[in-house]
């Protein structure tokens, strides 16, 4: 009988972090940040019927990069974990901190698990508050960890390079025009230093607003409005709330599940890495 070949703990660990780490890295990036009404999401998408950002609830919103059935799944886990918590308790006991939390424990058992692969993903959960000092935003990586991100972060194929730039160029207080071109800057960069253009039809952007008067802040902006705050001169945001070509997208009751309105953002291949 042969014997079985021994590999320590910690170099298979090593072995599936670098896994998940590839998987990732093949997928286009995306970025969080903050702006003076709220908080905003930015990626590259030439895909308008399927999505890398969604809501959660109320003032919470969902990103991902990464395979879309692994956190489509997770997705759809935050849905009934929020709905679940705010019918048994309070609607305002559903926070972006305790998602995390609840995302945190699933990626770090699947991670930690032998039986089965890590996820190929890596999540932003943020949360707009009534002010600037109120939003949270936080980072969770494939195996499970949680970063408390301020100002902006970046995830997905490019994210340290991202990162970097948005570190030296995000400051308190933009307009959301003024957010939007700073991350499509961002976003446009690639590893060898140049710069390429990325048309409006290939974005896609939403916002969490603390300005609506509605209880869900979440909001997709597309088509002219999108147009109009990129060609924006960055002396004002155009007002979230102004009517848009995805207002029909966000209807529904709070914090449910929309079909259709949540999708990955591959080329309608499930095992599409985003």
């Amino acid at each position: 009988m042969s014997t079985p070949f021994y590999v320590s703990p910690q170099q298979a660990m090593a072995d599936r972090a670098e896994y998940a780490r590839k998987g990732i890295a093949r997928g286009r990036s995306l970025v969080v940040l903050q702006f003076a009404d709220g908080i905003v999401f930015v990626g590259e998408n030439p895909s308008r019927a399927l999505h890398k950002f969604s809501e959660i609830y109320d003032r919470i919103g969902f990103a991902a990069a990464g395979k879309y059935n692994e956190y489509e799944n997770l997705r759809i886990g935050g849905v009934r974990y929020a709905d679940l918590r705010g019918y048994t308790y309070d609607r305002d006991d559903v926070t972006a901190r305790g998602l995390a939390n609840v995302y945190a424990q699933t990626l770090g058992t699947i991670f930690s698990s032998a039986a089965e692969k890590p996820y190929e993903v890596e999540l932003v959960v943020a949360e707009v508050g009534a002010g600037p000092e109120g939003d949270q935003i936080y980072r969770l990586p494939h195996d499970g960890s949680i970063v408390d991100e301020h100002g902006s972060v970046a995830v997905g194929g490019n994210a340290e390079q991202i990162s970097s730039f948005l570190d030296q160029r995000h400051r308190d207080g933009m307009s959301l025009a003024e957010a939007l071109k700073l991350a499509v800057q961002a976003l446009s960069r690639e590893a060898n230093g140049n710069e390429r253009e990325i048309p409006a039809e290939r974005l896609e952007v939403a916002v969490l607003d603390r300005t609506r008067p509605q209880q869900r802040k979440f909001k997709r902006i597309v088509g002219r409005q999108l147009t109009r705050l990129l060609d924006a001169d960055g002396a004002g945001a155009t007002p979230t709330d102004a009517p848009s070509d995805s207002e029909t997208e966000d209807a529904g009751s709070p914090g449910t599940e929309t079909p259709g309105t949540v999708t990955p953002d591959s080329d309608a291949d499930g095992s599409a890495k985003e």
